[in-house]
């Protein structure tokens, strides 16, 4: 068995469910342990660093005598939750594919990274500069563990190992979540004159949310990422069926495009509301921001994507320029003065009740990883 699907394997096999998203969940402890053991076999020391209780990040560093550019390697070891599966993290082999929960999103691409540096140090290191190569907690929520990673890391440039069906995407959305509070007037519910329906309320809010939806969805798309969007995500109030209630909350996500602030959702909402407020004065809401991450973008002529679909060539594949509709630890990078870009093997079913990824991309990327490590310390 080729290392690295003998070590993705064991990264499956390791329940590391993110614990802000799942109470309770093991978070990434061991999972990081397990990776600082495999690079340790290749000599070179690596640190792991606590993040919060359980929580920590492996990160390796290899070092050559001659100065040069530093390259970063990037993965996350969290995982969403396995509500649903039978049998999350127990690997699976089929048709040239590996199942699991997190085979694809993204221990894939962690595998491969991993074993693209062992590769790199067990033949004798770079000619020149330094490779980093990181696995950070928490991107699945809020990514503490790449905000921790930046304030002590640097590197000229990274590759962040998420799942692009191999191609390298420079590009991806980001996000905000924005909580909407519609206050009523509580009374029995037989006495109408004297309550007001915050949930009825509220629905004249999702209905003006839909409008806008659907004019974010109408505008010309981002050439690499496509459109804006926003959707409902959670919605509660209400105390009981005979009660008017006296308070409605909707948690709202935005996702928005490079060159969009992360402000822009909360202001469409407190536009919405203001136009709402004038058209009944006893209308009464608020939004409140409550958690955000920027979009992000690197030229696509930049030396690090060019680089990279050179690198990927030499080891047989096919280089195709893309962008991410997700959100991804990139953007910590490059808003930190790291520009990153995307690169990690295909697959599907992520956050799904069946997900796997596909073997042969795994060992492109590790091969293509390698091949642009050696390119890049010539650069």
């Amino acid at each position: 068995m080729d290392p690295v699907i003998r070590l993705l394997r064991d990264l499956v096999a390791i329940n590391s469910v993110n614990p802000t998203l799942v109470p309770d969940a093991p978070g990434e402890r061991e999972v990081a342990r397990a990776m600082a053991a495999e690079m340790n076999r290749t000599g070179i020391d690596v640190t792991v660093a606590e993040v919060a209780p359980a929580r920590s990040n492996s990160v390796r560093a290899i070092d050559t005598a001659p100065p040069g550019p530093a390259l970063m390697f990037c993965g996350h070891t969290d995982t969403v939750g396995v509500a649903g599966m039978s049998d999350p993290f127990t690997p699976v082999e089929r048709d040239g594919r590996l199942y699991g929960r997190g085979a694809q999103d993204m221990k894939g691409g962690v595998a491969a990274m991993i074993a693209a540096a062992a590769a790199i140090a067990q033949h004798g290191g770079l000619a020149s500069g330094r490779l980093i190569v990181a696995a950070v907690v928490d991107e699945e929520h809020s990514s503490i563990g790449a905000d921790a990673l930046v304030k002590r890391w640097r590197a000229d440039a990274g590759v962040v190992t998420e799942p692009t069906d191999l191609a390298v995407a420079v590009g991806h959305k980001g996000f905000a979540w924005v909580e909407v509070d519609v206050a009523g007037r509580a009374a029995h519910g037989s006495r109408p004159k004297e309550g007001e329906d915050a949930i009825l309320r509220l629905g004249r809010v999702l209905a003006r949310l839909e409008a806008l939806d659907r004019t974010l969805q109408a505008q010309p798309p981002h050439p690499l990422v496509g459109t804006g969007s926003l959707h409902a995500s959670l919605v509660s109030g209400g105390r009981e069926l005979s009660s008017y209630p006296d308070r409605a909350t909707l948690q709202m996500e935005r996702r928005t495009l490079p060159g969009e602030p992360e402000s822009i959702a909360v202001a469409e909402v407190n536009g919405i509301l203001a136009a709402l407020a004038r058209e009944d004065p006893t209308f009464r809401a608020s939004a409140t921001a409550m958690f955000s991450r920027p979009a992000y973008e690197v030229a696509r002529d930049h030396a690090l994507p060019r680089a990279l679909c050179d690198a990927l060539r030499r080891a047989g594949g096919e280089p195709q320029i893309t962008g991410a509709s997700f959100w991804t630890d990139a953007a910590v990078l490059g808003h930190a003065g790291i520009p990153s870009i995307l690169f990690g093997p295909g697959g599907a079913g992520l956050h799904s009740t069946e997900e796997y990824v596909t073997l042969a991309d795994v060992l492109m990327c590790r091969d293509a990883l390698v091949e642009l490590v050696g390119a890049w310390g010539d650069s």
